[in-house]
């Protein structure tokens, strides 16, 4: 089955999950979820931006997905996504592979920083 892509919609649902799950006993999930939701509000608001290489940055996650929209941001509608880019803590230690790794190695403290950054993304995108 082929899923049609709503970034914005994705950004908010992750955040929401994540939302539910950090007040309980899997933040270390709720973290995963948090740098998810970030990136998808990110990946949303490039879309409007025309230097970006699309298909290189849609498919790059944390850290690489900095490294990409760092080179190709300038003027004045980039500001709000450079904004969040240019934050070197912006989903810092965040990467997709720590899905595969033990619970034990999410850090609290990181998470309490991908959920201020993940609610700060989503906001950045607008209604």
């Amino acid at each position: 089955m082929a899923f049609t892509p709503n970034l914005p919609a994705a950004a908010r649902r992750h955040l929401e999950a994540a939302e539910e799950l950090v007040t309980g006993t899997r933040q270390d999930v709720a973290g995963y979820l948090y740098g998810i939701a970030a990136e998808c509000a990110v990946k949303a608001m490039m879309e409007n931006i025309p230097l970006v290489r699309r298909d290189e940055a849609f498919y790059a996650h944390f850290p690489e997905l900095r490294t990409i929209l760092r080179d190709a941001l300038q003027g004045r509608v980039a500001r709000p996504l450079s904004a969040l880019i240019n934050d070197d803590r912006f989903l810092n230690n965040w990467h997709v592979r720590m899905r595969y790794a033990d619970s034990r190695q999410i850090l609290s403290d990181w998470v309490a920083a991908w959920s201020e950054q993940a609610r700060r993304a989503v906001n950045a995108m607008g209604s």
